[in-house]
């Protein structure tokens, strides 16, 4: 019996139909009058907070952009300051400084390896030119 009674007590969250049917429920019949009128008036308060909260969100947008104006700041002139110092901190890096380190050995070593291949193939015509 106690198996059949857990079955009716499930623990797991709503899930798809199961949020739905919920979601389409009709819980007025359950509210008292009293209840009904609270619920309706927070919701018109939860209304006009979001809405005056939307109001000084572009009143605060509007000045920010005035301010940058004012400062001479652009989207272009942003794109440059963060790329620029992107680029300052990438360089700073550890990872940075010994992949250049590594990479300019390399370049100097391949650069002595072409002029010595250089240097024996113009051995080679010289040697063939006098024969």
């Amino acid at each position: 019996m106690e198996a059949q009674a857990q079955g009716l007590l499930e623990t797991e969250p709503l899930q798809g139909r199961d949020g739905d049917a919920v979601g389409s429920a009709d819980f007025s019949s359950m509210l008292s009058e009293e209840e009904k009128e609270e619920l309706k008036a927070e919701l018109v308060q939860l209304e006009d907070e979001i809405t005056t909260l939307r109001q000084v969100l572009s009143a605060k947008e509007r000045h920010l952009v005035e301010i940058k104006q004012k400062l001479g700041m652009n989207l272009m002139n942003e794109l440059k300051q963060n790329f620029s110092r992107s680029w300052h901190d990438m360089q700073t890096t550890t990872a940075y400084k010994k992949t250049h380190e590594t990479l300019s050995q390399a370049g100097q070593k391949a650069t002595a390896a072409f002029n010595n291949v250089g240097t024996a193939i113009s051995k080679k015509f010289g040697d063939m030119r006098r024969k």
